[in-house]
C-alpha cells in the first residue's frame, strides 16, 4: 500500500507542475522564434523602415546643431518641391510667390477690386479729389497727380472723364520682392475725356467721341501687413 500511495503522489504532483507549466504559458506567452520590435502606434515605422544594415551614425552634437540635419534636409525637399511646381508662365509663377507669402491673395478677387479702383482713381484725379486719392495712392503718385491737378486748378481749367467701358483688364506682371507683392494690370477702357477752361468751354475733347485707351497700373501691397488694400505704385499709359 505504500508503494501505492507513492504512486498516487507522483500523479498528482506531476498534474499540479502541468497545471502551472499551462498557466506560465497563458501569462508569459511562447517563444515560437520570431522576434517583435516596439508597438508603432502610429504607423512611422511602416513609412519609414529601419534598415539595420546600413545604419547611418547622429551628427556629433558638437559639429551640427540640433536639429540641423532634420531643419536641412526638410528645407532642400521643400526648396525642391517648390522649384517643381512653380508654373513655367512667368505671371503664374509669380502669383504662386505672392500666394505662398499671402494665401488669402485670390486673382479673380484682385482683379474685381481693381476695375473698381480704377474707375475711382479716374474719377477722383478728375474731380480734383486729393483726400480719396490719398487712400488708394502711394506718396510717389498722389504726389504726381497732386501736382498735375495743381497746374489744372492755377489755369482755371476743369477735367471731365468718363469711363465708358472696361474691355480688359488683365495680369501682365506679378512678382514678389522681400515682403513686398507687386502686380501690374493692363486695362484697356473706352472714355471721354474733356477739358474746359474757366468759362466753361471746351479746350480738349470731345464730349461725343470715346477713346480708347490703354494704361497699365502696377499696384503693391507689405505682406506681412494687417492692412488688406493695395495700392497704386506706378502707372503708364500706351500712346
Amino acid at each position: 500500500m505504500g508503494d501505492g500511495f507513492q504512486f498516487i503522489d507522483i500523479i498528482f504532483f506531476a498534474l499540479i507542475a502541468a497545471f502551472l507549466v499551462l498557466r506560465l504559458r497563458g501569462v508569459l506567452g511562447r517563444r515560437d522564434g520570431r522576434r517583435f520590435g516596439p508597438r508603432d502606434p502610429f504607423g512611422l515605422m511602416r513609412q519609414n523602415p529601419p534598415d539595420n544594415e546600413n545604419v547611418v551614425p547622429l551628427p556629433d552634437p558638437a559639429e551640427a546643431g540640433p536639429f540641423h540635419g532634420v531643419i536641412e534636409g526638410k528645407a532642400e525637399a521643400e526648396a525642391e518641391t517648390a522649384a517643381e511646381a512653380e508654373p513655367a508662365d512667368p505671371v503664374a509663377a509669380g502669383i504662386a510667390r505672392i500666394r505662398q507669402a499671402d494665401p488669402t491673395f485670390d486673382p479673380e478677387e484682385f482683379l474685381v477690386g481693381a476695375r473698381a479702383a480704377f474707375e475711382t482713381i479716374i474719377g477722383a484725379f478728375a474731380a480734383a479729389d486729393v483726400e480719396t486719392l490719398k487712400s488708394l495712392l502711394s506718396r510717389e503718385v498722389l504726389a504726381n497727380f497732386s501736382e498735375a491737378i495743381g497746374k489744372r486748378e492755377e489755369a482755371g481749367e476743369t477735367l471731365e472723364t468718363i469711363v465708358t467701358a472696361i474691355r480688359v483688364s488683365d495680369i501682365v506682371e506679378a512678382n514678389l520682392d522681400g515682403r513686398a507683392a507687386y502686380v501690374t494690370i493692363k486695362f484697356v477702357s473706352d472714355q471721354t475725356n474733356i477739358t474746359r477752361d474757366s468759362e466753361g468751354r471746351v479746350i480738349d475733347g470731345d464730349p461725343q467721341a470715346t477713346t480708347e485707351v490703354t494704361d497699365f497700373w502696377t499696384f503693391a501691397r507689405n505682406t506681412r501687413s494687417r492692412d488688406p488694400n493695395w495700392t497704386l505704385v506706378a502707372t503708364g499709359t500706351l500712346e
